[in-house]
């Protein structure tokens, strides 16, 4: 019984990380070959992930989709030390269009096992993503590009 125990603990951190990335990879499979709209943000995007607190940094992809006229979906999939990966959704929301770029900001709770409540603030041009994350631990920022 100890055994088990021992091994729930640790797979229950992969489970908890690795869960809806099936479902990135076909949204992204699906985003890639379309091809990227040349005034809207939507679609595949790819880059890094880089934290401020600490050296971590490494790959990063994510899908844009338009919900409303002031909110996209944003899928993200990551990469951690080139080993362990996860994914979650998020809403942004736009605060103000200047010409192609979107200034937007949102916020996502990913559970108290990967840093809780992140904040999220950036801008968006139909080639390049740029968006600084904050939590209780974290601070840093994605850069994305089309693919």
């Amino acid at each position: 019984m100890r055994n088990r125990t021992r091994l729930f603990w640790l797979i229950l951190p992969l489970v908890y990380f690795t869960t809806g990335c099936r479902s990135f990879h076909t949204e992204w499979k699906q985003a890639r070959l379309s091809s990227p709209p040349t005034d809207e943000i939507i679609g595949a995007w790819e880059g890094t992930w880089q934290n401020n607190n600490n050296s971590h940094q490494d790959r990063m992809r994510a899908v844009l989709s338009k919900t409303s006229a002031d909110t996209y979906r944003a899928s993200f999939y990551a990469w951690y030390k080139r080993l362990l990966t996860f994914s979650y959704t998020t809403e942004l929301h736009v605060d103000k269009r200047d010409g192609q770029t979107v200034f937007f900001q949102g916020q996502s709770d990913l559970g108290k096992l990967a840093g809780g409540v992140y904040r999220y603030e950036g801008h968006a041009s139909p080639t390049n993503f740029f968006s600084t994350y904050s939590s209780k631990y974290d601070v840093g920022t994605f850069t994305l590009r089309r693919p």
